[in-house]
């Protein structure tokens, strides 16, 4: 079976059309289809079955791609040990993270990459974790997070790495009723107006536990992905919010830890299996672990989590 085709049937795998495909490759829709029953044809098996107007993949698809991961992986391996042979760099990883977590921890990975011979493009894409797989086309790296108590994104075509845990606080303004508690229940919750992520992110899962705890859905006005403008609208008065803690700056808010509900976002690295043994990405994978580490150890290092200035301290925030 040709490589070529083999990275064709796993491109339409992780994008799901034959047009996507064609756009990602250069290619016409019309070749793409023609490659892919040329590879049919190699394999002795349908790899296809109509869907509508489109294709999926076949039980024997869906098992070749896993298969291609492993020879593609394979093939980009010994393309970077001849790389090293030459004097050529690691090679240049595409990394996608989440806005938050790229400012967390993306300064200090570009430091410790700063003397190998790794290039890193990286991206802030603002995605849930159900999106991963389908991000793994354009990057070798994906950095996402999940609420605790969310399986893992891993997979046949998706491995991750836990790289930390960040607890979620109630955020409220200075002169709210609860601005002089160190926390609050989720009973007390109940009749607020809330300010939310959109559905599918961490935090929306947290509120949705809340209402599970209470029996009483929240009130939610608005539903925005920048933290820095809710910040905003809460110290305006408009609302109370669930943050993650590390992503609290504004000066005057006053953060409440949840009692009584385990609250937190777990970091992920994600990669396609087997790419790990590349060196640039294994180079990039461990840089992203000591950030990790060291963010953490900066963290526990402080103390008194009761407002946005000196709330950048939790026992529970521990990498891996």
């Amino acid at each position: 079976m040709s490589v070529e085709r083999l990275r064709i049937l796993r491109e339409l795998a992780d994008r799901g059309t034959v047009a996507s495909v064609a756009e990602a490759l250069s290619m016409t829709p019309s070749a793409v289809s023609q490659q892919l029953k040329v590879l049919a044809r190699e394999a002795g098996v349908a790899l296809l079955e109509p869907d509508g107007r489109r294709v999926r993949l076949t039980d024997a698809g869906h098992a070749l791609v896993v298969r291609a991961d492993e020879v593609l992986a394979a093939m980009d391996r010994a393309a970077a040990e001849m790389a090293l042979y030459r004097g050529a760099s690691h090679g240049r990883v595409r990394v996608a993270m989440f806005p938050s977590g790229a400012a967390l921890l993306l300064p200090r990975v570009l430091t410790l990459l700063a003397e190998s011979r790794v290039d890193i493009a990286a991206s802030d894409v603002d995605a849930p974790p159900s999106e991963v797989s389908g991000l793994l086309a354009d990057y070798d790296v994906v950095l996402t997070h999940r609420d605790e108590h969310a399986p893992s994104v891993a997979g046949p075509r998706v491995h991750s790495e836990p790289l930390l845990r960040e607890p979620i606080d109630i955020v409220v303004s200075p002169g709210h009723r609860l601005a002089g508690r160190e926390s609050v229940t989720a009973e007390e919750l109940t009749d607020e107006t809330w300010l939310s992520e959109r559905g599918g992110f961490p935090v929306d899962d947290v509120l949705r536990t809340i209402a599970t705890v209470t029996g009483v859905q929240p009130r939610i006005t608005q539903r925005l992905n920048d933290f820095r403008v809710i910040e905003e609208l809460v110290a305006a008065n408009h609302g109370i919010a669930l943050m993650p803690r590390y992503s609290v700056f504004h000066p005057h808010l006053a953060i409440l830890r949840l009692s009584g509900v385990r609250a937190g976002r777990i970091y992920d690295l994600t990669t396609r299996p087997h790419t790990t043994h590349r060196p640039a990405i294994a180079t990039v994978l461990s840089a992203f672990h000591t950030a990790a580490t060291e963010v953490a150890a900066a963290i526990n290092s402080r103390v008194g989590p009761t407002t946005a200035a000196s709330a950048h301290a939790d026992e529970d925030v521990a990498p891996r």
